[in-house]
């Protein structure tokens, strides 16, 4: 883990900053009642301990996740920063993973609003990791022809989820559209969450989440323990750093045993 720091240290300092920011949109004034009124869906634990995502209550298999959750919201409420892309070198990383686990754990601050979006269209997941169905897909939201209110299913009482309940036929054209823009600020507008988390694609699968970035204010990635290289890692965050902040590097899969005591 070490030489991992050290390594990206090293490359971070043979790239010039740039500074850029992405601040949010304006605020307005919430529509009365419109966070009150989305249906609330309950969780089965079953569900959740089968795909990993621990961090629903306070025990001992979320420490590492509320380490991360206060990590994560420190540096964001520092900057001023209320979007936050999560993705990854390659796929099969465990970025869902992370992104339940950090949109839950959240969910146990009690003056926070957070609300996950699914925006691995090709590859969508979270709907799987919660146990959440839908009848309408993503793009019938984006597109308008279904209003967020019947789609948005809030999971804790400070927590919603936008998932996208199959594979898009045709991702890029969604991730490429001016309406992106245009939903999110809207999403922002009418529910004023503090937090939003994106699930993005693997950095190095495509130009989706490229694409997507622009619409953040910072990005975590999540690389795999024994299976990424640090040369995927290194061109993952030269990607990432091309269009938003990069917040941090997550380690996941890595052995308790390889962790050295301080």
């Amino acid at each position: 883990m070490e030489k991992l720091q050290a390594a990206l240290a090293r490359a971070r300092s043979q790239r010039s900053d740039t500074g850029q920011t992405h601040p949010g949109p304006k605020a307005k004034p919430e529509a009365p009642g419109a966070w009150d009124d989305l249906p609330r869906v309950h969780l089965s634990d079953a569900t959740l301990r089968k795909h990993r995502v621990v961090s629903q209550a306070p025990d001992t298999s979320s420490a590492s996740f509320d380490v991360l959750r206060t990590k994560t919201l420190l540096q964001m409420q520092q900057n001023g920063w209320s979007r936050l892309a999560i993705t990854s070198p390659e796929s099969s990383s465990g970025k869902t993973t992370i992104a339940c686990n950090l949109a839950l754990g959240l969910g146990r601050t009690n003056n926070l609003r957070t609300i996950l979006f699914d925006f691995d269209l090709g590859d969508p997941s979270v709907h799987q990791f919660l146990g959440l169905e839908s009848r309408h897909s993503l793009r019938s939201i984006l597109n308008g022809r279904v209003p967020l209110s019947d789609h948005l299913q809030r999971v804790r009482e400070n927590v919603g989820v936008v998932i996208s309940p199959e594979p898009e036929a045709d991702p890029n054209k969604l991730i490429l559209s001016d309406k992106i823009g245009e939903f999110l600020d809207s999403v922002q507008d009418t529910y004023k969450p503090d937090v939003m988390i994106f699930d993005l694609p693997a950095i190095l699968g495509g130009d989706r989440a490229r694409a997507f970035l622009k619409n953040t204010d910072c990005a975590l990635i999540v690389a795999l323990a024994e299976k990424t290289r640090f040369n995927q890692l290194d061109v993952c965050e030269r990607e990432v750093a091309e269009s938003t902040n990069v917040l941090g590097v997550v380690l996941n899969g890595c052995h308790p045993s390889a962790v050295k005591a301080e």
